[in-house]
């Protein structure tokens, strides 16, 4: 299946997933927790909101993206 062949859902839902694994990485730690933050945090709001602005960003800027909402926005 390729990246056209993905709907809308299945595409944030991917990109949602890929910034909690590169999130994790960045920062030492499980996925889960990770996952369990974003949850906890509306992180997973904000990226599904935002997804067609910051998926065409590089992954400083969406990790960066993902620190300031968490920091100012979404409470941390």
């Amino acid at each position: 299946m390729s990246a056209e062949d993905l709907t809308l859902f299945e595409k944030k839902a991917e990109f949602v997933s890929w910034c909690i694994e590169e999130y994790a990485a960045q920062t030492a730690q499980k996925a889960d927790e990770v996952a369990k933050m974003f949850f906890q945090h509306a992180v997973i709001d904000f990226l599904e909101t935002h997804y067609d602005v910051l998926h065409t960003q590089g992954k400083q800027y969406i990790l960066g993206a993902v620190t300031d909402f968490m920091q100012y926005g979404g409470g941390l």
